[in-house]
């Protein structure tokens, strides 16, 4: 019998407050006096806000360490059902290529200087069969090799969900307790999108038509069976929706059940978050429905070109910060506005104010001038 212990989700959410708006209000009344009119910064100006509430303080510090963690893993549905463009064995062989720092990923963290940790949870491989020297870091919190077909099985058992979630939020305390200041979940897993889009349409109850997009590039006829996979799964799981950690057994994965726990332990830790594609995103969807104060400690990196991932960040709602036709996962569209959210928060934290640069402020020249004309 199994010693394996649930994480009290419970009480985990209890842990989970609202960033300090004190903060949010301190960030939009220093906003007014920096050396620029007011508001010119546009959407800068409102992420400047968020990290001065999330982080505590105002102005904020800067996002000096920065983690991509990639959550890999297999899922059956694409080998049953041909969901995908590519072969189930890419998974692995990406596995490899992110540890040798070959991967778009890689190549956007180096420009950003930011770290990457990949996780297998579920990768449908033998590492040393293949010949690939994996450090042990990578398999540590694996749960099972691939998920079931979720058109006509469950992706794994409730334990093995339960496994997932406690090991994502494992991850995020041990990122966490390194100091991290922002964290980037990533994805890596033949076939992904299609759980990710069962999550969100149950979720946000739209037609699996609605919420199939063409993932890897995959033609009408894949697109056709992903879809009909989607309905299949959906019509399993559609009992069981209110249900978070049933709903993950049923049709998630061991990678999205781990992201789901990573999410809501960041959020209870006060470490803010910026999501990347659909996959990250279904994962939050199902991590809002234990509740709702988790949403606001995170940022959309981007829109990606997956249907259902829109429909879910009406849900939180979150605004992308990019949109620039991406569909790859890895992290790579969140890694692509982490420059843009570092720029608001130095604009707000380095430039000078009206009075400290001697230069005058507009309302104050105004002021004066009617003063004088009453006088």
């Amino acid at each position: 019998m199994s010693d394996f212990v649930p994480i009290d989700v419970t009480e985990l959410c209890s842990r989970i407050e609202r960033p300090d708006q004190t903060f949010w209000t301190a960030a939009k009344q220093r906003q007014e006096t920096l050396t620029k009119p007011s508001g010119a910064l546009g959407k800068l100006e409102d992420l400047s806000a968020w990290l001065c509430s999330v982080q505590g303080q105002c102005p904020p510090r800067p996002l000096d360490r920065v983690r991509v963690v990639i959550f890999a893993g297999d899922h059956g549905i694409a080998r049953t059902a041909q969901t995908s463009a590519y072969p189930p064995e890419v998974t692995a062989q990406m596995v490899m290529n992110f540890i040798n720092g070959g991967a778009a990923v890689n190549v956007l963290a180096r420009q950003n200087d930011v770290s990457v940790r990949i996780v297998d949870m579920a990768v449908d491989a033998d590492y040393a069969e293949l010949g690939f020297a994996v450090p042990e870091e990578v398999t540590r919190y694996k749960v099972r090799r691939s998920s079931g077909s979720i058109d006509h099985e469950d992706a794994m058992t409730l334990e093995e969900a339960q496994r997932a979630f406690a090991a994502g939020a494992a991850i995020a305390d041990e990122e966490i307790d390194a100091g991290v200041d922002l964290l980037i979940p990533g994805d890596m897993g033949i076939g992904n999108t299609t759980p990710a889009s069962t999550i969100i349409a149950l979720y946000t109850n739209i037609d699996p038509a609605s919420a199939v997009g063409r993932g890897t590039g995959i033609d009408d006829n894949t697109w056709m069976r992903k879809t009909a996979a989607v309905r299949d799964a959906m019509r399993r799981a559609k009992k069981i929706k209110s249900d978070p950690m049933a709903l993950l057994a049923a049709v998630g994965g061991a990678d999205i059940a781990a992201m789901a726990g990573f999410l809501m332990t960041a959020s209870a830790r006060k470490t803010p978050v910026l999501l990347d594609g659909i996959v990250s995103t279904a994962a939050g969807l199902v991590a809002q429905r234990y509740t709702y104060r988790s949403t606001e400690w995170w940022q959309a990196g981007h829109r990606s070109t997956e249907p259902a991932q829109q429909k879910a960040l009406d849900q939180f709602p979150l605004v992308p910060i990019v949109d620039y036709e991406l569909r790859l996962g890895e992290g790579t569209g969140a890694l692509i506005a982490l420059p843009i959210l570092r720029a608001a928060g130095n604009t707000l934290r380095e430039m000078a104010t009206f009075d400290e640069a001697g230069v005058s402020d507009r309302a104050t020249e105004e002021s004066d001038a009617e003063s004088a004309g009453d006088a």
